[in-house]
């Protein structure tokens, strides 16, 4: 006993005649006699008194009328409410990203799943990107924003996107900005000024320390050049080194993502300009665990993540080069 056959067997008894019946279920009346024959020795009783005016339905039908109507009715409202349920993959997936750079992309991203992917629960593991790298490796992550590290053993790596490293403080006695030159036509970011690192690193720096990302590129352009850098605060907390340089204690280098949130948008006597001879670069990568493929669900955030930077590259909020 199927749906079909119940939804046959009340159109028979409401139209009172086989032949009735298989006109309004455009259905072949030999068909639907046989269906309702079935369904009477599934039952084991007959359903119909037939004559030669039609049909009249048993007490055994009359009772499965009642029956099948109920059943339809609570089918139907099955259905509905599965309909109603939001559509796609359901789980929880745990990005791990340089904190950097999640005030920039993660928002962005987790607004745009929650509106197309409200099942899927999106966990964010902020942190420098030396932590990043170890939360990946350790298992504590799905998904990982890595810098500078196209490839890492246990891992899946592919490329994102590359920005260039800038430098920006404020030119309180307005001895910076001679040193400025205009952007290379046709270069990203173009409409900020250009530094030569040999410049850049005779001002006075407030830094991070040696073992965090974006020292060691300082560090390691200053030895190719043979230069000193001049750095009168070193302090490991990020928020220590953008409150110092926002106060005007001296120029840091920041990469392109974070300069959303530089001062020099609406305060005058700041520079930023980006960091050239040579020029300061920084990768990222898309990074999900080796010995595990990926699933749905995190397929469907990586997909965000790269929806979204795609978005933010093209649009100009994100001054960086998309590499996939």
């Amino acid at each position: 006993m199927d749906l079909r056959t119940l939804r046959y067997f009340i159109a028979v008894l409401e139209a009172g005649s086989l032949s009735r019946a298989a006109g309004s279920l455009y259905v072949a009346q030999p068909a639907l006699t046989a269906q309702i024959k079935k369904l009477e020795a599934e039952l084991g009783t007959l359903l119909f008194d037939r004559s030669h005016a039609g049909v009249t339905p048993t007490p055994a039908g009359m009772q499965l009328y009642e029956d099948a109507r109920r059943l339809l009715s609570d089918a139907e409202a099955v259905r509905e409410r599965i309909q109603r349920l939001p559509q796609g993959p359901e789980g929880s997936v745990t990005v791990a990203a340089p904190f950097l750079l999640a005030s920039l992309l993660l928002g962005p991203v987790l607004a745009a799943l929650k509106r197309s992917h409200p099942r899927i629960r999106v966990f964010v593991l902020d942190d420098l990107s030396l932590m990043v790298r170890k939360a990946m490796l350790d298992r504590r992550a799905d998904v990982g924003i890595l810098v500078d590290t196209p490839q890492i053993d246990g891992l899946r790596c592919t490329p994102l996107v590359r920005e260039s490293i800038y430098t920006c403080g404020r030119d309180a006695d307005g001895t910076v900005a001679p040193l400025l030159r205009p952007a290379a036509r046709g270069r990203k970011g173009e409409g900020l000024p250009e530094i030569d690192f040999a410049q850049a690193a005779q001002l006075p720096l407030v830094l991070q320390s040696r073992r965090f990302s974006i020292r060691q590129s300082v560090e390691e352009a200053a030895a190719s050049l043979g230069v000193a850098l001049n750095v009168v605060h070193e302090h490991d907390s990020a928020r220590v080194i953008r409150s110092l340089y926002q106060c005007g204690a001296g120029f840091t280098f920041t990469p392109a993502c974070s300069l959303a949130d530089s001062p020099h948008q609406d305060r005058e006597g700041w520079i930023v300009a980006r960091v050239v001879r040579p020029q300061l670069q920084r990768t990222y990568s898309l990074a999900t665990p080796a010995d595990r493929p990926v699933d749905a669900v995190t397929q469907v955030v990586i997909d965000a993540l790269r929806q979204e930077t795609t978005r933010l590259v093209r649009e100009g909020v994100w001054r960086a080069e998309l590499q996939f």
